[in-house]
């Protein structure tokens, strides 16, 4: 249904209804903008890049075919635009999206601890920095943008199986890198002895 409101607001879009465009800015620019922050690591040049994706995305409306959401292709678009932005700045890929690291960290609501909270997301930060760009991205892809396999593909440009064991290797070496570097910390976390 929601693929569905899309492709009708982009049909009125391309039937020379301006004003309909802003319906889609306005539904996804905080994936945009997120995205762009947690990649280019500054909220000047997230905030640029955001008003780039929109610009590109509406010049290029009459290519976007529907072979996948809407979503999927705006946020090629802002993959591709913000990795151009980093090349150019020479800046590190950073995910800051601090509730979903936080659930990928392990963290139990239940506890409502803001420090121990905290900490476990510094945790979680430093070990996806310590992996290398390709791996810290697909790592946030799946887990923190919650983007599917298929998705993956798409954005990534890869096969499937090329998907699953980029992921699979990703996974462990972020496992190896908290295991190596926060083994103590997180076992104060889990009352592991």
């Amino acid at each position: 249904m929601q693929e569905q409101q899309d492709t009708d607001i982009i049909q009125r879009v391309l039937q020379g209804d301006r004003n309909a465009y802003a319906l889609l800015v306005d539904k996804y620019s905080h994936l945009v903008y997120t995205l762009a922050l947690r990649m280019l690591n500054n909220t000047e040049d997230a905030e640029e890049a955001a008003q780039d994706v929109f610009i590109k995305a509406y010049n290029a409306l009459r290519s976007y075919n529907g072979n996948s959401k809407f979503g999927t292709w705006l946020y090629t678009i802002t993959r591709n635009t913000c990795i151009s932005r980093s090349r150019s700045n020479r800046q590190e890929v950073l995910p800051q999206e601090e509730d979903k690291l936080a659930r990928l960290a392990g963290y139990d609501e239940s506890h409502n601890q803001q420090q121990e909270q905290q900490t476990r997301k510094k945790i979680l930060v430093h070990a996806i920095n310590m992996l290398a760009a390709n791996e810290a991205e697909i790592i946030t892809l799946f887990y923190i943008q919650e983007q599917t396999v298929d998705e993956l593909c798409k954005i990534l440009g890869l096969s499937v199986s090329n998907v699953k064991v980029k992921l699979y290797r990703a996974r462990k070496k972020l496992k190896e890198i908290l295991d190596r570097h926060y083994k103590t910390e997180l076992a104060e976390y889990y009352n592991v002895k």
